[in-house]
């Protein structure tokens, strides 16, 4: 489960993609056995994927302990592959994030 709560030194790497409508099905699916493979990283929180309506985009929210966490999933899924394998499928455009303010009603 995704925590979204300032001050938690949790690093959450937000990830676009531009897709082809008939790639965006792909890419989920890849991105899916992603976060499996990295679920057993030390430090890996969750992952949660976002399709957008129209299929151009998917939206990848993935949360670490802390940023050597992040860096080290990101390596693994390098190392095994699974960057390639999504930029075959869409544009990425990744960053490093924490959170700095919530509201809820």
């Amino acid at each position: 489960m995704p925590i979204i709560r300032s001050g938690s030194g949790i690093v959450t790497q937000i990830n676009t993609f531009t897709v082809d409508p008939e790639d965006q099905d792909a890419l989920l699916a890849v991105l899916a056995e992603s976060a499996e493979y990295a679920r057993d990283t030390p430090g890996w929180l969750s992952a949660s994927l976002h399709r957008s309506h129209d299929g151009t985009r998917v939206v990848n929210y993935a949360q670490c302990q802390d940023l050597t966490s992040a860096l080290l999933v990101i390596e693994r899924l390098r190392d095994a592959g699974y960057l390639d394998r999504n930029a075959a499928l869409g544009q990425a455009n990744p960053g490093l994030y924490e959170v700095v303010y919530t509201l809820q009603r």
